[in-house]
């Protein structure tokens, strides 16, 4: 065990087909216990789908995982703390799916679940990288701004599952790009995570997409809670690393938390722009809407493949400019991002009003 181990994490991508095929043997099994136990979403006014869905798709993901998160931990190359924390937020996310928990119940949720990341695992921000003049962060508030960018994160990619193939699409694109470089810098376990990921991402994306009447299945919050928690725990070892460990330059990121927005750019700035439209409009910003920007491409006319597609090569250009601009000062990067968002949202809000107009 030890042996297919190394060559295992000489050769992460091997995670890739292994989850891959586990999830492609599991998926039938999946549906086939929803539909029994009628763990489906019917057609409602916030859904746009026909016909029964099962909406379990995250317990396909969730169980694909585990063999290499057991594996991980076995061998000491994962803290158990870590599964601890990535049940739990399966746990809250499997019952969303069935009862509809409230906001509170959520949130109480994935605080839970952090502790178990944060505190024990230890997986947490120490590092300010000189914004504001701070390097070190002294450790209340590192434990503070750790929380605040996991509750975003977790719930940012929990709210743009909301259409085919979306979340899972940013999910892979988000893991490989985390993989290559960990990858590339030595990390070959964290990469063999990543990698890992991306091969139940890819069965999920394939029965969410191009299932049919039949095999479809949504990913439910059983699955993006759990994305968002994989990927809080990549975008930290991410922050870290840069910060603290010695890379060759050609790999280093000096200005980490401008590059982790360039990649999570579609997710987190939804989220932000959304909960201040609705903060502005004295709407509780955990209320539901359909303002999210899929929601803006859908009123264009367009499909639910086609918005996947365009939202995917945007955050490929976002992530190819954080790359080409790595060496750029942290400030530029982050205004780069913001206005390039800002105008992107201002643009199809001229376009969906011209439209509706007519």
């Amino acid at each position: 065990m030890t042996e297919l181990l190394n060559i295992a994490s000489k050769y992460p991508f091997i995670g890739t087909l292994v989850t891959f095929i586990t999830g492609l043997l599991l998926m039938p099994f999946v549906i086939k216990f929803a539909k029994k136990n009628n763990l489906v979403v019917r057609p409602n006014k916030r859904t746009a789908h026909n016909g029964i869905v099962p909406n379990i798709g995250g317990l396909d993901i969730f169980l694909s995982l585990m063999l290499v998160f057991v594996i991980l931990i076995i061998f000491n190359r994962l803290d158990f703390a870590l599964l601890i924390g990535f049940c739990l937020l399966f746990i809250i996310g499997f019952i969303d799916d069935m009862l509809v928990l409230s906001a509170f119940w959520k949130l109480a949720g994935e605080t839970l679940a952090a502790f178990f990341l944060i505190y024990l695992a230890n997986i947490r921000i120490t590092s300010f990288y000189g914004i504001f003049g701070i390097e070190e962060l002294p450790l209340i508030w590192s434990y503070a701004l750790s929380y605040l960018l996991y509750i975003i994160i977790v719930n940012a990619l929990n709210l743009i599952d909301g259409i085919d193939g979306l979340a899972s699409g940013l999910g892979v694109i988000y893991c490989l790009f985390f993989g290559f470089w960990f990858y590339l810098i030595g990390y070959e376990y964290n990469a063999l995570f990543c990698f890992s990921a991306v091969g139940s991402l890819i069965v999920f994306f394939l029965y969410n997409v191009f299932g049919g009447s039949k095999k479809k299945i949504f990913m439910g919050d059983s699955g993006s809670l759990i994305l968002g928690y994989l990927l809080t725990f990549f975008v930290f070892n991410f922050w870290e690393i840069n910060a603290k460990q010695p890379i060759a330059a050609i790999f280093y990121f000096p200005a980490a938390p401008a590059t982790i927005l360039c990649v999570l750019f579609i997710p987190l700035f939804d989220i932000v722009r959304v909960a201040l439209t609705r903060i502005r409009h004295q709407i509780s910003p955990f209320s539901p809407d359909r303002n999210h920007i899929h929601h803006l491409l859908l009123k264009l006319g367009l499909k639910h493949y086609q918005v996947t597609i365009i939202l995917m090569a945007i955050s490929l250009l976002f992530i190819a400019l954080a790359i080409f601009c790595k060496d750029v000062n942290i400030w530029v990067q982050f205004i780069m991002s913001l206005l390039s968002g800002g105008l992107l949202i201002f643009v199809l809000w001229r376009i969906v009003d011209k439209r509706e107009n007519i």
